[in-house]
């Protein structure tokens, strides 16, 4: 029957040859890997749409010999206004004042004996100017026309965009993604390489239509008939790719 001391002494090797098996795996399993092959590759895409919405920035500037005399002139012109916008389907939600202001006109007087002098105030100016949004660009001609006739002496721009350009960017997201897997096949086949899977795709940035001036002008109440054209705004989206290659 083999002795206590003698079962350490057969345990030993086996502890060794186990211990040198551990050792090994941990060394393979630290082994760096060589890392995948890929190609890195950009892409664009743009989406082209006519605006459907229109900003007009337009009000009235009144002048009289008192702030009091100038300030019921405006209220009642701007008054018209409001009114004949109600009239042509503007909502309340779509009318905003986006400048008041009331301030002195000055006078020019001749100095004399060439003395320092005091400008003479000789009235008063009121200006009120109104954001209008117009969401029927068929009627954009017509109300511009109905907010001369009623009063309104002053247009600033007209601003035209794309009420909801969600949809139409994830169109360009579509094919600035295609556009970098066209390049993609391109650079493989003239490189001689296979294309693998597609290992990250990232978006670099989108460019959302801006409001954008049709042209800045000053408005008569003689005038009788608006042309409008809004044109296109182009939507842009661009995306980096990167795919293995075998």
């Amino acid at each position: 029957m083999p002795t206590a001391t003698s079962r350490s002494l057969f345990a030993l090797p086996v502890l060794a040859l186990a211990a040198s098996l551990a050792f090994t795996g941990a060394a393979q399993a630290t082994e760096p890997q060589e890392p995948p092959r890929t190609i890195t590759i950009t892409g664009e895409g743009e989406v082209s749409a006519a605006p459907d919405i229109a900003y007009v920035e337009t009000g009235v500037v009144t002048e009289g010999k008192t702030a009091a005399e100038a300030l019921a002139a405006n209220t009642a012109a701007m008054e018209q206004v409001f009114a004949g916008l109600g009239e042509a389907g503007i909502e309340k939600k779509d009318m905003q004042t986006s400048q008041f202001s009331v301030y002195p006109v000055y006078e020019q007087v001749k100095p004399e004996d060439d003395r320092p002098h005091t400008p003479k105030i000789g009235g008063y100016r009121v200006q009120n100017q109104l954001t209008v949004t117009v969401r029927d660009l068929t009627a954009l001609g017509g109300i511009l026309d109905k907010v001369v006739t009623l009063g309104s002496n002053q247009l600033s721009g007209i601003r035209f965009s794309i009420d909801k350009p969600e949809p139409l960017v994830n169109e360009a997201r579509k094919d600035a993604v295609k556009n970098a897997l066209e390049k993609a096949k391109l650079y493989a086949g003239a490189a001689g390489v296979a294309l693998g899977e597609i290992m990250s795709i990232s978006e670099n940035g989108v460019s959302m239509p801006q409001p954008y001036y049709a042209k800045d002008m000053m408005m008569r109440a003689e005038a009788s008939s608006v042309p409008v054209a809004a044109g296109e705004q182009t939507l842009s989206a661009s995306v980096t790719l990167v795919i293995k290659i075998d």
